[in-house]
């Protein structure tokens, strides 16, 4: 295991579409239309990169890579380090696929927290979720593909999503397509078995909630589902999987939408006093998150 200053210091670019690139109307402080949007366009550079990055994920998120991913990682044998020091981490990451801005991860983490905080005063613990929420991203620090740590989350196991983006021409190298105990409705679930119940594909989201679970946070349920879903826009943006909803889903979905709307639509050039900031937010994550966490 690595301690964090092991960690190679090269910045390491990382597409995420998910940030700016779904909007919900409703919580959308322009028009829809001036977000940047998944049409393809092979003249335009960076919609290309997006849709070469979804093409690789949704080729190779299968099952047995979903399964293989969290033997791999859910040894929490990978880094020693405090929630503060991978979130200081996080200000070598650049999300290239940012439409608007170009700022490190790090200042993205404090523009959700504060703007929370301005909102919900009162819920350290809403605030403390909010600048925590990317952190899973340190895989990219240990080799890992960028198509395995960012963008969108769906379900494996079963028939994606017809609003999963792309969805019509990313998943015709899947081989779980071809599979019959993956490629129909149910596929390997029952139904309304529930989404804490599901394989979802691997990235930052299952990661971070799964470190969390491990270190013992006490972060009430809320906060964790927030963390864990963020990122499963067919679900919670989209209405898809109902047949695999639980009834308390229904409540965790309206707590994941409380989250996206500060997650998506923070984003500016104006840049937080981060510095000033750290010792309020250092006693959020004493009190939820302390010591040295195994990642």
């Amino acid at each position: 295991m690595r301690v964090l200053g092991e960690i190679e210091t090269d910045r390491v670019n990382i597409i995420d579409p998910s940030e700016l690139m779904r909007p919900e109307p409703k919580f959308a402080a322009k028009p829809v239309g001036q977000f940047r949007d998944y049409t393809v366009d092979e003249n335009d550079p960076i919609k290309e990169r997006v849709r070469r990055t979804y093409e690789l994920m949704h080729t190779n998120q299968t099952v047995d890579f979903v399964r293989a991913k969290m033997e791999q990682w859910l040894k929490f044998d990978h880094l020693k380090a405090t929630m503060k020091e991978a979130l200081i981490k996080l200000n070598d990451l650049v999300d290239e696929s940012d439409p608007d801005v170009d700022i490190p991860n790090i200042v993205h983490a404090f523009q959700t927290a504060e703007r929370i905080r301005k909102d919900y005063p009162d819920d350290d613990w809403f605030q403390l979720t909010g600048l925590i929420h990317d952190a899973g991203k340190v895989m990219a620090f240990f080799d890992e593909p960028q198509w395995s740590i960012v963008g969108d989350t769906f379900v494996v196991g079963c028939e994606w999503s017809k609003n999963i983006v792309y969805r019509s021409t990313s998943f015709k190298n899947n081989i779980d397509g071809d599979n019959p105990k993956y490629n129909t409705k149910y596929g390997m679930y029952e139904p309304n078995c529930g989404i804490k119940n599901l394989l979802m594909s691997w990235g930052h989201d299952e990661y971070l909630y799964r470190v969390l679970l491990h270190n013992k946070t006490t972060l009430p349920p809320q906060a964790l589902a927030m963390i864990r879903y963020h990122s499963f826009y067919p679900w919670h943006s989209s209405g898809d999987y109902s047949h695999l909803n639980a009834p308390e889903d229904e409540e965790t979905k309206k707590w994941v939408l409380k989250f996206n709307q500060y997650d998506l639509y923070t984003k500016s050039t104006e840049v937080p006093d981060i510095e000033a900031l750290w010792p309020y937010y250092e006693k959020l994550i004493n009190k939820y998150i302390p010591g040295v966490l195994e990642w």
